[in-house]
């Protein structure tokens, strides 16, 4: 005697479909479908690598309290942004400035304290002072595509960030070129160069400008 199958229930399907591990999105995954949709505003095809950020970080003034802010143009996914935490500074004190919509969503949920401006950081606008709140800018950490952008962007963000902060504050900035985004000169500033970092795709090197 023949038996028909027996009918799937809807039960079974809805404990089999829970069963399917979900898919995680990578960071290296979001950050080239952004690359993909904007490449003139994100400028790498995958964030910056744990060596990078901390070569940046290292930057940073030590002891940078609450009381403080430190600005980072850029953040992306937050690599630098953690090395900046581990470095020691307070989520409290980062303010954060991404052009992205999803990467704003991402950043506010790892860095909670942290204020997150969505905008433009060639032109922040009010937002950024009203974030910064009146407090001495520390540093400024940048992951912008300065290549990018003509002469005259260039030298506005560095040298409005230099202005910003105090004589001898850090704008710092990675960059993959041989040559300067911008000459020291033309900011009345200084400028340092870190090793070229290798363990990074493709290979950077940290560039410091500070006022004169």
């Amino acid at each position: 005697m023949s038996m028909s199958p027996r009918p799937k229930r809807a039960d079974d399907r809805s404990a089999r479909s829970a069963a399917k591990p979900r898919v995680k999105v990578s960071d290296e995954a979001r950050f080239f479908a952004g690359w993909l949709q904007r490449p003139l505003v994100m400028g790498a095809v995958s964030p910056s690598s744990k060596a990078l950020g901390r070569a940046m970080a290292a930057f940073v003034p030590e002891g940078v309290g609450e009381d403080r802010a430190v600005l980072e143009l850029g953040p992306g996914t937050g690599v630098v942004t953690q090395c900046l935490v581990d470095r020691g500074v307070p989520e409290k004190s980062l303010v954060l400035i991404e052009y992205s919509r999803e990467f704003c969503v991402l950043l506010r949920a790892r860095f909670p304290a942290a204020q997150v401006i969505e905008g433009d950081a060639y032109a922040p606008g009010p937002a950024l002072e009203a974030a910064i709140a009146g407090r001495p800018l520390a540093a400024t950490i940048s992951s912008l595509p300065l290549f990018t952008k003509p002469d005259a962007k260039r030298e506005a963000v560095i040298g409005g960030a230099l202005e910003r902060m105090g004589p001898g504050a850090p704008f710092i900035q990675f960059s993959y070129a041989l040559t300067l985004p911008v000459k020291p000169a033309r900011l009345g500033a200084t400028v340092e160069t870190s090793p070229w970092i290798k363990r990074n795709l493709p290979p950077a090197r940290v560039l410091v400008y500070r006022s004169a």
